[in-house]
């Protein structure tokens, strides 16, 4: 059996999708939040939703402990809070997948915008802020949260990765790709997370406009 994977921010939507899809990939999933009630409640819907999958509702603090891949799946507006509060937890040899995106509706603007982060990406600002040791990659950002819990939903499309380790990124993919229908992206060092964070923004732009839920594919791989 794969090793858990914890999702911090797993009652949101993208969180608890993930969530889902991994349980039904037979991942172990440690699904995590600021409430450890709300947890354990998420955990059981999760458990209703793919019977037999094991789903385990914990704190952040505790459910990050046990993990040796951790996804950040929290609005951007709450991602340094978290970090701040994991700073004990986190512990070496760990990877943190950050999920988030710097949209400007975390300062009251629009979704379809993106605000400047001083290090270049959210991923960036992550980096600068988990224990020494926790290395830190980016992805998820062009997935639909509601196709993710839409089990019926066959996904064909590219999960987009960037980080500065090799090893890191190849751990990353294996975990992504037991997901059916998600294929694995290389997209070259953490800064890359800089681009791939603003194609939120433009998919939600399109999404909206051709009332749609589209994600991105790269051809001639």
């Amino acid at each position: 059996m794969p090793s858990p994977v914890c999702i911090v921010g797993a009652t949101g939507a993208l969180g608890f999708g993930l969530a889902v899809r991994f349980g039904r990939a037979e991942v172990p999933v440690i699904m995590g939040s600021r409430d450890a009630e709300r947890a354990r409640e998420a955990a059981e819907r999760a458990g209703r939703a793919v019977p037999g999958a094991s789903f385990t509702g914990l704190q952040n603090v505790e459910a990050v402990k046990d993990a040796e891949i951790v996804i950040l799946s929290v609005p951007f507006r709450n991602q340094s809070e978290n970090l701040t509060n994991l700073k004990g937890a986190l512990r070496e040899g760990q990877l943190l997948v950050d999920a988030t995106a710097p949209l400007a509706a975390a300062i009251s603007g629009k979704a379809t915008r993106t605000i400047g982060v001083w290090q270049g990406s959210a991923a960036q600002q992550a980096q600068e802020m988990v224990p020494d040791g926790v290395r830190v990659l980016s992805a998820f950002q062009t997935i639909s949260a509601a196709l993710l819990s839409d089990l019926d939903h066959q996904f064909d499309e590219d999960v987009l990765i960037c980080g500065d380790h090799a090893a890191d990124k190849e751990r990353l993919a294996e975990l992504i790709g037991r997901i059916e229908g998600l294929r694995p992206v290389n997209c070259g060092p953490l800064e890359m997370a800089r681009i791939t964070e603003q194609l939120t923004a433009l998919l939600i732009s399109i999404n909206v406009r051709n009332r749609a839920k589209a994600g991105i594919k790269i051809t001639g791989l």
